[in-house]
């Protein structure tokens, strides 16, 4: 959907990015008494900083686009919390649960905002 820029399909991936992250972090949760589970993560970073220095044609231009951005879910290996082998850590799960929702309700905000203007326009400002 780009009517008028790429906010609303930036801000899509950024929710798609959120929705994967809170899936990763529910499943780490539901296995943290599971022997030998190797908590998991998602990478967004490799994917944006790859997006970012594509096709750049002067070293002080920036250029991302936002449809490709992609996500990557990664097992954390080498680290283990427990004697049973599994690298769960339920304080920094929770943190994490708890950062990426208040990450994705301010993204819920920011394309409703978004919406609005565009129901404002096609109302005509009424």
């Amino acid at each position: 959907m780009n009517l008028f820029s790429n906010t609303i399909t930036t801000l899509e991936n950024a929710i798609n990015y959120s929705n994967q992250k809170q899936k990763v972090i529910a499943q780490n949760i539901a296995n943290v008494d599971t022997p030998n589970y190797k908590a998991k993560t998602v990478t967004f970073k490799d994917s944006l900083s790859s997006a970012m220095n594509a096709n750049v044609t002067n070293s002080k231009h920036m250029s991302f686009s936002a449809s490709n951005a992609s996500t990557t879910v990664v097992s954390k290996s080498g680290v283990t919390y427990n004697n049973s082998g599994n690298s769960v850590d339920m304080d920094k799960e929770m943190t994490d649960l708890a950062t990426n929702q208040i990450y994705y309700n301010a993204l819920i905000d920011r394309i409703s905002g978004k919406f609005s203007s565009l129901e404002n326009v096609i109302r005509g400002g009424k």
